[in-house]
């Protein structure tokens, strides 16, 4: 071996032994994060739920588009408005913002819907609050004659004058997915991971988003602000779901109300640091949830829990089967 060539093997072996470590560092960090539960950052999925797995279609989104997602359903419905308006309303904002509340656009558009101020659609403020947007593109949309029964291209042009109207078309299919299940039609059917190392979440903000989306009814004794009367324990907000006839899952308007105010929760959960939501009989919880393809599991009640479960639906007037979980949604927050 030449005095000259002996340097350059040493120095190709450093190279390559560097490489090495970097690839069992690298190893070592997916492995811990599978093990601990962390993978990347949060996401949030929603399938349909009348398809084999293989085959579902599904659609992906950041937790901050599935909480604007949630609360444009939840003013949608609110309304009393069909899941067609949703959808609309919800095509509508994928294809303006990407479900985000943007702070610019075109000339002085803002917000979900990408509402203009200069336009008459309120004040950059107003605009730029979802709940405010989303009921300026309903109160829109329902002066639009048989809106429900239009294409959706045509329904959204109609409200938006938007000077690429068959963008919308593109984006029914993931908002029809996302009405399904944000209107509570299809249980079960969004979940969200969570992010590793999540801080402590408010109880008193969940309730106060409740209220700012749903309105004081949707937590019995409460103000507009979600102060007081409300029940759960510190850790946890019970929300009350009437009960009615038809199944938790298959059918009756209390199974509607349950899983839309479950969902809701779900798509919220980043933002306000929820760590659990229970309703009829199923349980989503971030400590376990690794992949958002596994956020809901079926759970067996407890004795004591059964017994409170009874208690509460004697308490409210609705009877509920000991394992049901039919009268109430449980939101418990991140200690």
């Amino acid at each position: 071996m030449s005095e000259t060539a002996s340097p350059f093997r040493r120095g190709r072996l450093l190279r390559i032994a560097a490489a090495l470590l970097v690839l069992l560092a690298l190893a070592a960090y997916v492995v811990v994060q599978y093990v601990s539960g962390g993978g990347g950052p949060p996401r949030c999925l929603v399938r349909a739920a009348d398809a084999a797995d293989g085959d579902s279609p599904t659609y992906e989104m950041t937790p901050e588009q599935a909480a604007n997602a949630a609360t444009i359903s939840a003013v949608g419905t609110t309304r009393g408005l069909p899941e067609r308006a949703v959808t609309i309303a919800l095509a509508t904002a994928l294809q303006e913002s990407a479900l985000r509340n943007l702070d610019h656009g075109d000339r002085d558009s803002l917000g979900l819907f990408q509402q203009r101020p200069s336009t008459g659609w309120g004040t950059e403020a107003q605009i730029q609050d979802p709940v405010y947007s989303a009921g300026e593109f309903y109160d829109h949309l329902v002066k639009v004659p048989g809106y429900s029964r239009l294409p959706l291209t045509v329904a959204a042009q109609r409200v938006q004058r938007s000077g690429f109207p068959q963008a919308y078309a593109k984006h029914e299919p993931d908002a029809t997915l996302l009405a399904a299940a944000l209107t509570g039609r299809s249980a079960a059917t969004l979940t969200c991971t969570a992010p590793t190392g999540a801080e402590p979440g408010d109880p008193a903000k969940v309730r106060a988003a409740l209220v700012r989306d749903f309105g004081p009814e949707v937590l019995p004794g409460t103000d507009a602000a979600g102060r007081a009367g409300a029940s759960g324990t510190a850790a946890v907000v019970t929300v009350p779901v009437p009960a009615t006839t038809g199944g938790s899952e298959n059918g009756g308007s209390s199974s509607l109300r349950g899983w839309e105010l479950a969902h809701w929760a779900v798509a919220q959960s980043t933002a306000l640091r929820i760590d659990e939501v229970r309703y009829a009989g199923r349980v989503w919880s971030a400590k376990n949830t690794r992949s958002a393809n596994k956020g809901w599991q079926r759970t067996r009640v407890s004795e004591q829990s059964a017994r409170s479960d009874a208690a509460s639906g004697a308490a409210s007037g609705a009877g509920s089967g000991a394992d049901s979980g039919l009268v109430e949604v449980r939101i418990r927050t991140a200690q």
